[in-house]
């Protein structure tokens, strides 16, 4: 893969992009906190992945949509409201969890869809092949590194699990802000 010849913003918004993978708990986690924590019986489990698969197809859908109309700066509310996940799926009760896994999987939705196809957007046709390989190593790479720690944290603190999600998350708001300021400068 060539890195050389990539714009600044891929850069900036791979680390942007980074730190909202880092941020974002595997299902796995929640699920096993679920039946740890008694969030909820252990029936609902799969329902509660089932509502998130639901809300991140229906995101997808929606949010790719809004993405196509108005641009990259729609990660940048997305971003706030699936941060809201984690306090909601590891503090919360049964309500709570629900609507957590929902925006849990909104977020997925956002992930999916969303966040990868900006790149588009920012780095010429020729370049794609390559950045796109890049953004996706980097950006793994990323959430394999935040879920490792969240494992960790998990063993020491539930709520160290929330604060590390929602730290990473919204930390990636000021690099999304620089990006879609670089993107309606023409960068």
């Amino acid at each position: 893969m060539h890195a050389k010849g990539l714009p600044r913003v891929f850069w900036i918004y791979l680390a942007g992009a980074a730190l909202v993978a880092a941020g974002f708990a595997d299902f796995q986690l929640i699920a096993f906190h679920f039946e740890k924590a008694r969030a909820v019986a252990q029936v609902w489990i799969p329902i509660m992945y089932s509502i998130a698969m639901a809300a991140s197809g229906a995101g997808s859908l929606v949010f790719g949509r809004l993405f196509d109309r108005v641009g990259i700066g729609v990660l940048i509310p997305l971003t706030v409201i699936s941060a809201a996940f984690a306090p909601l799926v590891f503090l919360g009760g049964f309500w709570a969890v629900m609507t957590g896994s929902a925006l849990w999987g909104l977020g997925m939705g956002v992930h999916e869809s969303i966040i990868p196809a900006a790149v588009a957007t920012m780095v010429p046709a020729a370049r794609r092949p390559s950045a796109y390989g890049l953004f996706t190593a980097g950006y793994g790479m990323a959430w394999f590194l935040g879920s490792a720690l969240m494992g960790l944290l998990y063993d020491l603190s539930t709520a160290g699990v929330v604060l590390f999600c929602l730290i990473l998350q919204l930390g990636a708001l000021p690099v999304l802000f620089k990006v879609k300021t670089m993107r309606q400068g023409g960068a």
